[in-house]
């Protein structure tokens, strides 16, 4: 067996059902091939040692020994027993909403199931239970697309279908400026639901119809495409906004990005901070483009 082993997994965006999909609705997420965390490992004698590179490689720093802990005390591996040199090269940022912490979770797994101690056939549950760490309750989503770099319909303990686009409409994601504490945001959504748990039923069936317009309007090309894609994520950020997850850095944004002729507009992630993505009719101009990142 080769003593070098290399994979990447990458972030993703997700285009509707955020929150909702921790009780059972579906969502829609694609990865973002421009935004990717690299693993390589060579095999040597001594300690592990780690090395991070890339523009968010050293955003890194503390979470890989806490994943690799807990890694191990599932496996029941002693971490002295990792030997050799494993070099991590990211350009997600963390805390953003872009899924950092699940690419890390994948890549990690991977590795470890090239050393023998992870079966594939356990690489998606192994790498949720990781992710735990960071959400409190992973809804496996941003795993899902890490592992297997494609776009999906995902439901939460049930099935992972390919999300296969008819078109490509013109939609990017752009920084808030904030970061978004998935953590933070999914409390926040479930004490919103405590407090109002009719509301929060109407609110995930809401997320629920945008998801099921969203899917129609992308695998379905139609002289109403665009005009469906449109209502679904006006109807998703209508969630987040009744889930007071739209802080001041999110209003921010929006509003810049509607000056600049964005056509709609949600929360991509658990909102509150993190990023925002945005539907076009048209090339957006300049100085906008220069803030956006393709989807």
């Amino acid at each position: 067996m080769s003593t070098d082993f290399s994979c990447t997994s990458y972030g993703k965006c997700i285009l509707a059902g955020e929150h909702a999909v921790l009780r059972g609705v579906p969502a829609l997420v694609v990865p973002l091939k421009s935004r990717a965390l690299s693993l390589h490992y060579r095999a040597s004698e001594g300690p592990l040692r780690l090395e991070l590179k890339g523009d968010h490689g050293q955003d890194l720093q503390l979470l890989v020994w806490g994943v690799l802990d807990r890694a191990c005390q599932l496996k029941k591996i002693q971490r002295h027993d990792l030997k050799g040199q494993l070099y991590l090269e990211s350009s997600i940022p963390v805390g953003a909403g872009m899924g950092a912490s699940g690419a890390l979770c994948v890549a990690l797994t991977r590795w470890l199931g090239f050393l023998g101690f992870v079966s594939e056939n356990e690489y998606y549950d192994f790498a949720r239970t990781l992710e735990d760490l960071f959400h409190g309750e992973s809804s496996g989503v941003d795993v899902a697309v890490a592992l297997t770099g494609e776009a999906l319909r995902f439901v939460r303990g049930g099935e992972k279908q390919a999300l296969k686009l008819a078109w490509q409409p013109r939609w990017y994601i752009s920084y808030t400026g904030q970061r978004g504490v998935t953590l933070d945001a999914v409390n926040r959504v479930k004490s919103f639901i405590q407090g109002d748990p009719q509301r929060g039923d109407a609110l995930d069936l809401q997320m629920k119809s945008a998801v099921n317009l969203a899917e129609e309007a992308l695998t379905q090309k139609t002289a109403d495409s665009f005009e469906k894609l449109k209502h679904a994520l006006e109807m998703a950020a209508g969630c987040f906004a009744e889930w007071g997850l739209n802080d001041l850095a999110v209003q921010k944004n929006m509003r810049w990005l509607k000056q600049h002729g964005a056509i709609a507009l949600k929360p991509t992630g658990s909102g509150g901070g993190g990023y925002i993505l945005s539907l076009w009719d048209q090339e957006p101009p300049a100085e906008a483009l220069s803030e956006l990142i393709p989807c």
